[in-house]
Parts: structure tokens; C-alpha cells; sequence
């Protein structure tokens, strides 16, 4: 782990990427203790619409809030939904690819075409078809959001696993008598973490701009909590009045997505052996 992070620092579009990530998760994390500059939640009717000033860095909304210190919250509370929704998605996918790739034949011939049944459908449109049977909210994003992407992962591992499963040392495995999950967890899983570690990165890039639309929808985060995509829907209205409640969210939407990309491009660098050889 520690060497795979060296070489990210060392890598050019790694180190911008671990740089952003990284100003993210400590905004992320003062939002989350309320060290912010204001109360994200309080309005000062009297300073509404205001500017960027000493006062308020980024101006306020039509309440009186401060940009920033809602910027800093939102960006925790889309971090939070992003992570979770790709931890679910990390999990069914591997499962339902590890088992397909096992399984083979009609159980794999069943699994992957229900993925191709969710992959056929938009991310964005699946995820608002469950959110509308379920109803908006947090929770419920992190599930419609992690659902839209399991297919994606499922087929991330079935691939390798297939032809991991035909190699000689799983095939010893099996001769001295290891269990299925054994080798599932030992042999295969082991061997799928560099694909996997870098499509987790770049789904989190995904899942952060998802997040957004479900939110500008109004179908993520629901008010009062500061979400990126609530902010940007609440100033659609004031673009010409104040247009700095829509540049600073849609800024740091692209900051936060640009930041994943440039990390998974660089891991994807770093783990291919292919690069690895060539490097050498």
C-alpha cells in the first residue's frame, strides 16, 4: 500500500489527483466536526445575497447563508454518498462476477444477463426509476447508486476471473482439497484487487456526478442538509443576480471529478504490468 501511494506522489497526474482528494476529505471532515467559517445552516437575512467578501468568502444565498461554509458540508455529505454507493456496488459486483466466472454454464448465463439488463439502461434514468419506487433521500441514493454501477464491476471481475479460474495454481488449490471459498477469496479475489482498486477510483468520479443529478433533481439530499447538486439546483434561478451560488458548487463538482479521473489514470499507470515492464 505504502508503495503504490509513493508512486502515485511520484506520478504527475497522480499527485494533482491525491492532492484534490485530499483537500476534499479534510473539507469533508472539518464540515462534518462544524469547524467551518459560519453555520452552514444559519441565515443572516440582513447579508443576503452577498458578494464574495472578507466576511463571506464565497457570498451568501437568498437566505443568507454562508456559500463557503455550506460548500464545505455539501462536499462531506456528497463524499459520504459517493463512498457508500461504490462500497455497494464493490461488494454485489464482485460477489455476482466472482460466483458467475465460478459457477459457469446457466449460472453465469443468468447473472450477466440480468447485468446487461441494467447496463442497457442509463445510469442516471435507472437511478431515478428506483428513487421513484422507493422515494427521495440519502439512503435510498446510496442504494439507486450502487445498483446502477454493480453491473459495471461484475463484468470488471467475471473477465480475469474466468481465466484465472483455468490457471495451474488453482487447479493445485482444488487437487489438495481447499474449499471453493478458499480459492475464491485467496486465489481469485487477491489477484483482482489492481482492476478492482482502479475502477473504484474512477466510480467514485461517477458516483460523485450521479450524486449531483439526484440532487439537482431533487431527488438526493433533501433540504436543509448542503448537498453540491442541491446548491446548484437552489441558484439556477439566480444565475444573472448572483452567479457565484452556481460557479463555486459546479466548480467544486468538476474539482472533485477531476480529482478521482487523474488518480484512477494514474493507478491504472501504476498497476499495469504492462507499463511496468515498459517502464523497466
Amino acid at each position: 500500500m505504502g508503495k503504490v501511494f509513493s508512486a502515485l506522489i511520484r506520478h504527475p497526474s497522480g499527485r494533482i489527483g491525491v492532492f484534490i482528494i485530499g483537500l476534499y476529505l479534510i473539507a469533508a471532515l472539518l464540515g462534518a466536526l462544524g469547524l467551518t467559517p459560519n453555520n452552514a445552516l444559519k441565515q443572516f437575512m440582513l447579508d443576503r445575497l452577498k458578494p464574495p467578501s472578507a466576511s463571506f468568502w464565497m457570498g451568501t444565498d437568498l437566505l443568507g447563508r454562508d456559500t463557503f461554509s455550506r460548500l464545505m458540508v455539501g462536499i462531506g455529505q456528497s463524499m459520504i454518498i459517493a463512498f457508500l454507493s461504490v462500497a455497494v456496488a464493490t461488494i454485489a459486483g464482485t460477489i455476482i462476477g466472482l460466483l458467475a466466472a465460478w459457477w459457469g454454464s446457466l449460472w453465469d448465463g443468468i447473472l450477466m444477463r440480468i447485468m446487461d439488463v441494467l447496463l442497457a439502461f442509463p445510469a442516471i434514468l435507472l437511478a431515478l426509476l428506483i428513487i421513484a419506487i422507493v422515494g427521495p433521500g440519502t439512503f435510498t441514493s446510496v442504494a439507486a447508486i450502487g445498483i446502477v454501477y454493480t453491473p459495471i464491476f461484475a463484468r470488471v471481475v467475471r473477465g480475469p476471473a474466468l481465466s484465472l479460474k483455468q490457471r495451474d495454481f488453482v487447479d493445485a488449490a482444488r487437487t489438495f482439497g481447499s474449499s471453493q471459498r478458499y480459492i475464491l477469496t485467496r486465489h481469485l479475489l487477491l489477484n483482482l484487487v489492481a482492476p478492482l482498486a482502479v475502477q473504484v477510483t474512477l466510480a467514485l468520479a461517477w458516483a460523485l456526478l450521479t450524486e449531483a443529478g439526484l440532487s439537482f433533481l431533487g431527488l438526493g439530499t433533501q433540504p436543509p442538509t448542503p448537498s453540491l447538486g442541491l446548491m446548484l439546483s437552489e441558484s439556477k434561478n439566480l444565475m444573472q443576480q448572483a452567479p457565484w451560488l452556481m460557479i463555486f458548487p459546479a466548480l467544486t463538482i468538476m474539482l472533485g471529478i477531476l480529482g478521482f479521473n487523474l488518480t484512477g489514470d494514474a493507478l491504472r499507470d501504476i498497476l499495469d504490468p504492462r507499463t511496468q515492464r515498459r517502464t523497466a
